[in-house]
Parts: C-alpha cells; sequence; structure tokens
C-alpha cells in the first residue's frame, strides 16, 4: 500500500496503539477515521488531531457492525484501508471455571475482527487497491498462561489472517499482520509505567520504519517481538514459554 492518500478506517482507535498509528497516517496525509465504543474516547482524539473522524462502533455487536459499515461506506467511499485493531485483554483463573471473561474475549478479538472483515469487504474489493491489517500479538506464538483466551484468540487471527491472505491472492485487497510485542498501554487497565513493556512511541516509530521500508509486507514485527515470534521454529518453544511465563508471573494481572 501507500503509506498517503488512503482512506482508513482504525478500530479501536481511540487509544493505545490503535490511536497511535490513526496519528501517524494521519500526519501524512491520509483521510483517518477512529472507531471506538466511547464517545468521550473519541472527542479526545479528535480534539486533539484535527481533521481525524470518529464513529461510535461496538465491535461485539452485528448490528453495530452492519449499521457502521453501510454509513462510512456511503459516506467515505474512498475507504481503502482497514486496521482490525480493537480488543479486550483480561486475566483468567481457569481453575474457578467461569467462562464469563473467554466469552467476552472470544466475541471481541476473534468474531470482531471477522465480523468487521466480512462487513467491508465488499466494498474494499471494489477499490483499486485496497489493504486489510489484523493486528494479532507475540502471544499469539508465545502465550501468556494468565491470560490464555487472549493469546487463543491472537493466534486465531494469526492463522485467520493467513487464510484470508491467501483467498484474496488474485483480488486487489493485500492483507497484512502487525504482531506487537508486550507495549505500554493500557490495554489491561493498568498505568503503562512497567519498564519491561515496550515504550508505545517506540513501537510505533518501529513500526512505521517497517513499513516504509516495505509496505506490503505479509508480517510487521519490530525486534523486539522476534524472539517470540521464531521459538518454535528455532525449536525452544518450551523452554522460551517457561522462561517467559516465568517472568511474566508478577505482571498485575
Amino acid at each position: 500500500m501507500n503509506l498517503t492518500g488512503n482512506t482508513i478506517l482504525f478500530t479501536g482507535g481511540a487509544t493505545g496503539i490503535g490511536r497511535a498509528l490513526a496519528e501517524q497516517f494521519h500526519q501524512l496525509g491520509n483521510q483517518v477515521i477512529v472507531a471506538s465504543r466511547r464517545q468521550s474516547a473519541l472527542d479526545a482524539v479528535t480534539s486533539a488531531n484535527p481533521g481525524i473522524h470518529s464513529i461510535v462502533l461496538d465491535v461485539e455487536s452485528p448490528a453495530s457492525i452492519a449499521a457502521v459499515a453501510a454509513q462510512l461506506t456511503r459516506d467515505y467511499p474512498r475507504l481503502n484501508v482497514l486496521f482490525n485493531n480493537a480488543g479486550i485483554m483480561r486475566s483468567e483463573d481457569i481453575l474457578k471455571g467461569a467462562t464469563a471473561t473467554a466469552e467476552a474475549t472470544v466475541t471481541t478479538n476473534l468474531l470482531g475482527p471477522i465480523r468487521v472483515t466480512s462487513a467491508f469487504l465488499p466494498h474494499l474489493l471494489k477499490q483499486p487497491s485496497a489493504t486489510i491489517f489484523n493486528v494479532t500479538s507475540g502471544l499469539a506464538f508465545i502465550p501468556m498462561a494468565f491470560t490464555p483466551t487472549y493469546c487463543a484468540t491472537k493466534a486465531a487471527i494469526h492463522s485467520y489472517t493467513m487464510s484470508l491472505r491467501y483467498q484474496l491472492k488474485d483480488t486487489s485487497v493485500r492483507v497484512s499482520e502487525l504482531v506487537p510485542p508486550w507495549v505500554a498501554t493500557t490495554l489491561m487497565g493498568a498505568k503503562p509505567t512497567d519498564p519491561r513493556a515496550m515504550p508505545l512511541e517506540d513501537y510505533i516509530a518501529e513500526v512505521m520504519q517497517l513499513l516504509t521500508a516495505n509496505p506490503n509486507a505479509e508480517e510487521f514485527c519490530v525486534e523486539r517481538v522476534l524472539a517470540q515470534r521464531t521459538a518454535t521454529a528455532k525449536g525452544n518453544e518450551s523452554t522460551f514459554f517457561k522462561s517467559f511465563n516465568d517472568i511474566m508471573a508478577d505482571r498485575p494481572h
């Protein structure tokens, strides 16, 4: 994809990685729309970034997805880039047996991007050039045991992204995956102050460097996530999993 001249929708675009990327693409001259469940969070983005547009979207709701897709494809006929970024991350104690958190996570993180993609795909296929970005995680490859369903949904979206890319290979729609490491955001509700997390501004800067160097890459992995991404291929998955989870055991969760 070209890095400018696009009309881009970011789900989960009001905070964290989504907002930071939306602001970067806005600064490059793209028309940017951010979507989120919370109007107050959207207002904070648009007031800080004149020219960015916003819309309330609940990715857990098929009705909300359908209504937003109909409105945006009507109001922004040149919309050609979709960032599936919305997600939730919650800790779970599997021994307690409750599944409410798991079900909400699957609905938001897995069914959400699948439904959003399906809703926008007919429109994207009409564009001369379009791109779908799915945001997964290093945890798709080496999970964090305290957030099992979050990790499982990211692994599923990685798999879905591969299949989507193959099915769309003869169309005008490209499919790419962003694979963040642990980035200092408020995804789990905590203040982004843990020194082990990659600073958000550093992550965004490296992603933009990768996009500039090879905007049509299938995956975008910053240096810090490569050990997670390649652990299985290197044959050290079990060792990495244990050491990683031992280190993360004292993370707030």
